[in-house]
């Protein structure tokens, strides 16, 4: 394990003349709160190392490495948020072998399922949901996070060639270019519906009031804890507090397991809650629906034909080519819409 400047600078000269770089990364968003990398998987030809990005460790030089090179990656989205997030880390370009597989029709695409259907290699599971921020990592935590990016080489140079092969290679680039662009944009204002949490929409107006001030209580207990959300209370019985607030006038019975510090503080939460005012409950969003015309409608349904003949001809997910959201709005206003899509797909919608 790399956890002083001195280990990852005798690393950087191969690391910087290595022809490839596969990455990857893992966090511990299962048992902190807010997440960080615990962890960064980093192969390289004839070696695999790690990374401890929890020690007190320089990373900009690694970083400035990777900037140098196409990185390898399985299921990226998550990684390159993150790494965003919490480092400023852009990649310049990356090959991802879980949208390489979806561009070649694979229906399963987990790296477990690709390495054995395609290369023979079987993974073991049992690290999948380990305290990456446990130190020291016990060996078999430690074989886990080498086998994410061990086998990524051989698996790219077989995706890249079938790509190549059929004529998708290009596809697949825009695909990766797209994806760092989304997710290495800069991060949005903190959300203030954040707490409108699946099943809100049930609750009336007062409650949902209530429902917005435990989220917020919630919140400030899962950072003060290191711990996430859910630990704390689930959103099933936040729902449930809310609504059994108002109809028995603060009068709930708070879940077993909090202690008597925290259901002391959740009490006195509820009862604000309840005093605030009307004016000042949150008010439902409205949805504003497109009402397309006649023609917008036919043209939607001949979108549609024409991307699932192209997705039947490819044998890949019509959803790749365009959802349906997406095919709305190309029969709206085309010109708009079109805009927001890489080439490929327009290329293959444009009949």
């Amino acid at each position: 394990m790399i956890d002083t400047d001195q280990q990852l600078a005798s690393w950087l000269p191969r690391l910087r003349a290595a022809p490839w770089l596969a990455v990857d990364t893992e966090a511990d968003s299962l048992h902190a709160y807010p997440e960080k990398i615990c962890l960064i998987q980093l192969s390289l030809p004839g070696h695999d190392i790690l990374i401890d990005p929890l020690a007190p460790i320089d990373l900009g030089p690694l970083f400035d490495v990777f900037r140098g090179h196409e990185l390898l990656m399985h299921g990226a989205d998550y990684d390159l948020r993150l790494l965003r997030r919490r480092h400023g880390f852009v990649a310049w370009r990356i090959f991802d072998t879980m949208l390489a597989a979806r561009l070649l029709g694979h229906t399963e695409f987990g790296l477990q399922n690709l390495l054995g259907k395609l290369l023979g290699v079987k993974l073991e599971k049992g690290s999948q949901k380990a305290n990456w921020a446990r130190r020291p990592l016990t060996e078999r935590m430690a074989e886990y996070a080498r086998n994410d990016t061990r086998h990524l080489k051989p698996l790219v140079d077989l995706l890249r060639s079938e790509l190549e092969a059929c004529g998708r290679l290009a596809w697949h680039a825009e695909t990766c270019a797209r994806l760092i662009e989304e997710c290495c944009a800069p991060p949005p204002p903190r959300d203030l519906e954040a707490w409108r949490v699946k099943g809100s929409t049930k609750l009336d107006r007062h409650a949902q009031a209530v429902l917005r001030e435990i989220w917020k209580w919630r919140e400030g207990q899962a950072i003060d804890a290191n711990r996430p959300p859910f630990h704390v209370i689930s959103s099933e019985a936040m729902i449930g507090l809310a609504a059994a607030a108002v109809r028995h006038h603060a009068h709930v019975r708070l879940p077993h397991h909090l202690s008597p510090a925290r259901s002391t503080s959740l009490r006195g939460v509820i009862r604000h809650a309840l005093e605030i005012p009307s004016s000042e409950w949150p008010v439902t969003p409205r949805t504003l629906g497109r009402r397309l015309t006649d023609a917008q409608v036919k043209r939607a349904d001949a979108l549609k034909v024409i991307r699932d003949h192209h997705a039947h001809r490819l044998g890949i997910d019509p959803s790749l080519i365009a959802p349906r959201g997406t095919l709305l709005a190309l029969a709206h206003d085309w010109n708009q819409a079109a805009a927001g899509l890489m080439k490929w797909q327009v290329e293959l919608l444009r009949e």
